[in-house]
Formats: structure tokens, C-alpha cells, sequence
């Protein structure tokens, strides 16, 4: 296992190792009075006998089997589980803006390439432009920017620090500094800035009357009029 020094250890999931610093000896999720402020990261090597940790698993109370209770099944029938130090930059991805952090890192690396059709547009800076996608209708995109497969971007703004899903539409909006995960359409929606949007979501201006806003919104969402 790949574990990091944190400087707020209650806020994660955390790896107690013997006093020789060689194994792990216990694992723990966000504990109240942590007693180690070692993190786990979240990248694992493993043999074959996890197999047989995850056979013993009963699902958690999401209703999931959890990596972290296979671990420590193998510490509790004798297995070995050692670890690494991660001493670099380690970025942990539990909270919407830390995703929209790392995607600015990440598009930070980008390489320009147009695989789609600009039609009476303007792409500026550093933009991936996928197989299919049509960049038209006056939108301009300013990178860095990564744009999918498939997607319509029509009298549109998009950038900086934006990614863009597969088989997206985005039709007379600007959106800047967010993700925008596949099969979404947005039209009309004015300006979107830090903003995480899941697959296939639907955002567009009604017209009609009474004027008022309407929401499906998922668990745990964050809405900002």
C-alpha cells in the first residue's frame, strides 16, 4: 500500500503500522481521535489471495464490498501487508473542488489536437477537439480546454480549465474552470464557472411561465443560484 503524512489525518482513511515502521498492523476510517497520521492513498499491489479476503467480505453499509476490508482481513488471518511513503505531491479527490483541482493540473499538461470540424469559430491556447465534435455557430474556446468525441458546442464560450464528456451539446452557454461529464446537455444556461456536472444531465433556461427554477438534484449535491 502507498501511504502519505496528512496534516488532518481525521478527515481520512488511515494506516497504523508496527513500531519497527516495516508492515501495517491496522487499518481505520476517519477515526475521532486518530493515532496516526498516515493516509491511505489509495494505490495498492496485490497477489492472488485478495481473492480470498474479498470471498470472506459481507457488504458495508453502502452496500459495497470495500478494498479497505479485504486489507485488513489479510492482516488479521497473518498475511504481510507492507507499505511506501508517498513524499511528493499527493492530491486526495474525496471533495468537488479538489476534483476541479486536479483537473486544472491535468490540463495543464495538455497537448493541442483537433480531431473535429471548426465551422466560423475560434479555438485559442491549448484545446483537445475529439473525433466527431463540431466547434460552431461563433463559439469561442480558450484553453487550455479538452473536448471530447461526438460533441456539438454551438454559440458557445468554453475555458479556461474546462473538460468536456463525450456526446456532449453545449448551445449558447459559457463554462469555465469545470467538468462536464459525458452525454450532458446544456443550452441557455448563462455562465457556469467550478462546476462538477454528472453524465447524461439535462440544464436549460424554461422560457415558460411562472418564472421559477426546477430541480432533480442527486444525494449530497451542491447548488449555488
Amino acid at each position: 500500500m502507498l501511504l502519505t503524512e496528512v496534516d488532518n489525518p481525521e478527515q481520512y482513511g488511515l494506516a497504523l503500522v508496527d513500531e519497527q515502521k516495516k508492515v501495517i498492523v491496522k487499518l481505520m476510517e476517519k477515526p475521532k481521535k486518530p493515532p496516526t497520521n498516515l493516509s491511505i492513498v489509495g494505490i495498492y499491489g496485490l497477489t492472488p489471495v485478495i481473492f480470498d479476503a474479498i470471498a470472506e467480505l459481507k457488504p458495508s453499509w453502502r452496500g459495497e464490498l470495500e478494498i479497505t476490508d479485504a486489507l485488513q482481513w489479510l492482516i488479521d488471518n497473518g498475511y504481510t501487508v507492507k507499505y511506501k511513503l508517498v513524499e511528493g505531491w499527493w492530491k486526495d479527490t474525496g471533495m468537488p473542488e479538489d476534483i476541479l483541482d486536479a483537473n486544472r493540473l491535468i490540463l495543464d499538461d495538455l497537448k493541442a489536437e483537433n480531431k473535429g470540424e471548426i465551422e466560423n469559430s475560434v479555438v485559442k491556447g491549448r484545446v483537445h477537439i475529439g473525433k466527431g465534435s463540431i466547434i460552431k455557430d461563433n463559439s469561442v474556446i480558450k484553453g487550455p480546454v479538452i473536448i471530447g468525441e461526438n460533441c456539438i458546442i454551438s454559440n458557445a464560450y468554453i475555458g479556461p480549465y474546462a473538460s468536456i464528456g463525450s456526446n456532449c451539446q453545449i448551445i449558447s452557454t459559457e463554462i469555465e474552470d469545470s467538468i462536464v461529464m459525458e452525454g450532458t446537455r446544456i443550452a441557455n444556461a448563462g455562465k457556469i464557472i467550478d462546476s462538477l456536472i454528472g453524465k447524461d444531465v439535462n440544464i436549460e433556461k424554461n422560457n415558460s411561465l411562472p418564472a421559477g427554477a426546477k430541480f432533480i438534484v442527486g444525494d449530497n449535491s451542491k447548488v449555488e443560484i
